[in-house]
């Protein structure tokens, strides 16, 4: 190209640009010279735009006014790779930014932790992350920019609180762990006995909190743990601390022991060999333990659990605790009415073996041993029938309102008898709590940025002394405003995951088979099975209820 020369300096780092107009045949065109600087030695080195045009706007304009002077300009060199190191604000974490070179050298590893060090990153330096990001500037064109995390601090872990640790186990959980008769096989009917703690029984211990681990950040700094803190016992009723050892609870009382949230109760117990026209009605503040059967239109009242070693006909059981009943329930039903001659109704939990013609209300789970049938039920969590663990028990003919999943090894029957199975009102409790903390919400927000506006506008203006108290005051109230509001958004935050989890717990699953006549409904959105299926799963997505074969 005629009048265009192209050279390195002495040190063989710097392009140089020479433009003599003179010789020009026509105006110089700045893209043909940036691929003329694409081949050669000066291919894939760095040229600056702005200098190659500055350097031909003015030889072009020198051409056409037929001035001679020569335009000398310095538009490139051959750069080295370029490393950046930046720290996090906590300094937990240390990124590496690398610029590829342009026909310039890329570091080495020891040159790469060298400088890492020198610019504070003594700790948590990642070799092999460096490496990978040194194999891959080899490869990259030239100027390409990579950026990786390549040290990371230790976090320290903090130490855990005072932990308690039952020492006698629920009734329930005794009930849904059965025992082992010989070593192979689980005797269903073996629940082992149940406990009745005497005076001076250690029912709960205290763990010491942990104290923790320290950590420490990429520039070497310690990051101290925070131990763990001692927790009061929560005392519950018939115990007291043991006096040779402070971590220690006692029954201070003979009863049987309920671990619920941490508090550890002993309820005095009433024990008896049945419940019939014999003995009579049973109402009791404390737990009730029959060692045999409840008869026909009997009556069992409890503040704490009731535990039924035998079988119920056509009773009222109620229970300020679990219900749990080792044999099974059976009652009338008048169709007609439809009233239930067996009822169970309990603050917490409920199990019995096997129940027909039941009406069950409870707050906690249901859980059935082997079959439910032509029954009612109302519970706030979930309905198993069979093991907790593998569930292949039988649930048909029901009615039933629920919280949580509802989950059995066979679903409705050969029959088509109808199963019925509505989650609406779990969830339209979670709806109205909702709308009512939105709309709480929304009139509390619109309050506090009025009052955040005026108290802006007062602590601007200079107050004289007589009013200071009254702005103090004002000041106050406005900060129990905001942090009421900002409980009312944690709150409302709380209520839609709630609502969220609602949806994505609910579920039918038949691990052996469902069969047709099986229905579930959340509000206005239905499913019904018009065939039998296999191992099966109905849950509740995307607003739908899905269908998906359990492989």
């Amino acid at each position: 190209m005629n009048g265009v020369t192209i050279s390195f300096d002495k040190t063989q780092t710097y392009i140089n640009l020479m433009l003599e107009p003179a010789d020009f045949s026509s105006e110089v065109d700045v893209k043909e010279i940036r691929q003329l600087l694409e081949t050669g030695e000066t291919k894939g080195l760095y040229i600056s735009e702005a200098s190659l045009k500055t350097a031909c706007d003015a030889a072009n304009h020198y051409f056409k006014t037929n001035d001679g002077t020569i335009i000398q300009e310095r538009i490139g060199e051959r750069k080295n790779a370029e490393l950046e190191f930046r720290v996090g604000e906590d300094a937990m974490q240390a990124s590496l930014i690398l610029t590829t070179p342009y026909g310039g050298k890329l570091p080495s590893l020891a040159t790469v932790k060298s400088l890492a060090i020198k610019n504070g990153i003594s700790r948590g330096l990642s070799i092999k992350v460096i490496q990978t990001m040194l194999s891959a500037a080899r490869q990259a064109a030239p100027g390409t920019v990579l950026e990786e995390i390549i040290a990371k601090g230790l976090p320290a872990k903090n130490g855990k609180n005072s932990k308690f640790i039952p020492l006698v186990e629920n009734a329930l959980d005794r009930v849904l762990k059965p025992q082992s008769g010989n070593g192979e096989r689980v005797d269903m009917r073996n629940l082992g006995e149940v406990i009745c703690v005497k005076v001076n029984t250690p029912v709960l211990t205290r763990r010491e909190p942990t104290q923790g681990r320290s950590g420490f950040d990429v520039r070497g700094n310690k990051v101290p743990a925070k131990p763990g803190e001692w927790l009061e016992f929560r005392m519950g009723s018939g115990t007291v601390i043991s006096d040779s050892d402070a971590n220690l609870l006692v029954s201070s009382i003979s009863g049987m022991p309920k671990y619920r949230d941490q508090i550890m109760n002993i309820d005095d117990t009433f024990i008896c060999n049945g419940v019939n026209v014999g003995t009579g009605h049973v109402s009791y503040e404390g737990a009730v333990l029959v060692n045999g059967d409840v008869t026909e239109k009997m009556q069992i009242k409890a503040s704490g659990d009731v535990t039924i070693n035998g079988f119920v006909e056509s009773a009222y059981i109620e229970s300020g605790g679990d219900i749990i009943i080792t044999e099974g329930a059976m009652g009338k039903v008048n169709d007609v009415q439809g009233e239930f001659h067996c009822k169970l109704v309990a603050a917490g939990n409920i199990h019995i073996q096997h129940g027909q013609g039941v009406d069950i209300q409870c707050k906690g789970n249901t859980t059935i041993g082997r079959q439910l049938a032509y029954s009612r039920v109302r519970c706030g969590g979930d309905v198993i029938v069979g093991q907790i663990d593998r569930p292949m028990g039988n649930l048909f003919a029901c009615e039933i309102s629920s919280h949580g999943k509802i989950e059995a090894g066979t679903l409705g029957a050969v029959s088509g008898s109808t199963l019925k199975v509505d989650f609406s009102p779990g969830f339209n409790l979670l709806l109205e709590r909702k709308d009512s903390l939105d709309e709480l919400l929304k009139q509390i927000k619109e309050n506090n940025l009025k009052h955040k506006e005026k108290i802006t506008l007062i602590q601007n203006k200079k107050v004289p002394k007589e009013l200071q108290g009254k702005v103090a005051e004002a000041l106050e109230m406005f900060n129990n405003e905001s942090a009421l509001l900002e409980w009312l958004e944690n709150k409302a935050d709380k209520v839609r995951s709630a609502k969220e989890s609602y949806q994505s717990d609910i579920k039918l699953i038949a691990n052996k088979r469902l069969y047709p006549g099986v229905s579930a409904k959340l509000n206005n959105r239905n499913w019904r099975s018009d065939r039998e299926y296999d191992r099966a799963k109905i849950s509740y997505e995307l607003h739908q209820w899905q269908y998906e074969p359990i492989i």
